[in-house]
């Protein structure tokens, strides 16, 4: 049994680690990879190199996650079930990093980059139990909030910071790498350390030699669900895909989309403030709506985010200019922060806490099959633009609202769960009174 923790200081102690994740795949995917793929790629080739590549790597991600996930619910150690795991995918990522910033062949980068993918999902897989573990189940909401605002601070860093490093007139990989390496270990080192996890009882090390000794029977089991019993979870991961689906049609092609039809002077800087705006919104909205969700209801919440994301995506396929895109960017970004919040939280509540990473290593099924089915639009796009001009940008973006609306239709047929449905006004009440109660005991 582990010890159970609370408040925002124990909060951003437990998900300290995804700032440092969330800096090094907001860096590496949208800025720096691209980057130098151009110095070993030919012209013609490059989004072919990048898709193919980043593609096998979101499938390794889908797999790798929810296995960590099930072996850490088995681990004995001194430190705990996740933070051995923890360490040791941290430090596999930097050595994988450092090849990334010294490699002088193609070959090496996507050995390198394969295997960062590997090493990333080892401590990612552990580290979702850390919520489940520790939180109690009211308090998971804020947890979940916490952990959103944590993951859009690491974005909006990887920015700014990336944006310099990464000059295409003169960019600095290894001093990339480097910063990407070392922000990962600090953040790894505040979690490691502010967390406490208690050692399992006997009862747990002597299941977990068990399962070691037919480790090869575990590994076939942790895609082994009983869905009928779980369907409730299953929607869920349901909702969470389609959601993410549309938001990764849209945000995987909206640079082109600044190019081709709003006819932007600098599409890159364009798209860098677009992602600011919508990172922002969502950074505002996040733990609000974690703690919001804990009085309002989960299920409530997640419909209001689904309808916005739907509204959105809709109108940014209408608006030609760009100060109406960064509105709407914030508008959509509202909505994902809600969702990307309240569906974690709703996770927290659903899965059998035995079990808890195995089963949110397996929302990874959703978030990066999501990402990799939304890389099949460019060929949709390239199609229907062949056909009539730049038309293919308005069939993703319909078809990225119809998403948000099937996520909508899912949440429909779910039941709430663990929240008290109270009007919003005594919502918020109640969530100033929550706030203001832990300021005070943390004083």
């Amino acid at each position: 049994m582990v010890a159970k923790q609370g408040s925002s200081y124990n909060n951003i102690l437990i998900n300290a680690y995804w700032f440092g994740v969330s800096f090094m795949w907001n860096s590496l995917h949208p800025i720096v990879l691209p980057v130098l793929l151009l110095s070993f790629v030919r012209e013609g080739a490059k989004n072919t190199a990048y898709g193919l590549l980043t593609f096998v790597g979101l499938l390794i991600a889908m797999v790798m996650t929810p296995i960590i996930g099930a072996i850490s619910d088995d681990t004995s150690h001194r430190l705990g079930r996740r933070r051995p795991w923890i360490i040791v995918g941290a430090c596999l990522c930097v050595l994988f990093l450092l090849v990334l910033a010294w490699a002088p062949l193609i070959w090496l980068i996507a050995v390198g980059y394969l295997l960062l993918q590997v090493a990333s999902n080892i401590a990612h897989g552990a580290a979702q139990g850390l919520i489940p573990d520790l939180v109690p189940t009211g308090e998971r909401g804020a947890a979940s909030g916490m952990k959103t605002l944590i993951d859009m601070m690491g974005i909006l860093l990887a920015a700014i910071v990336m944006g310099i490093l990464m000059d295409t007139g003169m960019p600095r990989i290894p001093l990339a790498m480097t910063t990407i390496a070392s922000i990962l270990l600090i953040t790894m080192g505040i979690t490691v350390v502010g967390v406490r996890e208690a050692e399992l009882s006997p009862g747990h090390r002597a299941n977990q030699d068990r399962t070691l000794a037919t480790l090869a029977t575990r590994l076939r089991q942790v895609f082994l669900v009983d869905w009928r019993h779980h369907k409730e979870y299953g929607r869920l991961l349901m909702a969470r895909f389609l959601v993410l689906l549309g938001s990764f049609l849209v945000q995987s092609f909206a640079l082109y989309y600044l190019h081709d039809v709003v006819e932007v002077a600098n599409p890159a800087r364009a798209m860098g403030s677009m992602m600011a705006v919508i990172a922002i919104s969502i950074t505002l909205v996040a733990y609000p709506a974690g703690v919001l969700s804990e009085h309002w209801g989960r299920r409530r919440l997640t419909l209001i985010a689904c309808g916005m994301a739907a509204i959105g995506m809709v109108l940014l396929s209408v608006t030609r200019n760009m100060t109406g895109l960064l509105l709407l960017g914030g508008f959509v970004g509202v909505g994902m922060g809600t969702f990307a919040t309240v569906n974690w939280a709703w996770a927290t509540d659903l899965v059998p806490q035995a079990e808890a990473a195995k089963y949110l290593g397996l929302s990874n099924l959703a978030t990066a099959g999501s990402a990799a089915t939304a890389r099949l639009g460019g060929p949709i796009i390239d199609v229907v633009n062949h056909l009539v001009p730049n038309a293919g940008y308005t069939v993703i973006f319909v078809l990225a609202a119809l998403a948000a609306l099937g996520g909508l239709w899912v949440t429909l047929h779910m039941s709430e769960t663990g929240s008290a449905k109270i009007s919003p006004a005594e919502a918020l009440c109640a969530m100033q009174a929550s706030l203001r109660l832990r300021w005070r005991s943390e004083r």
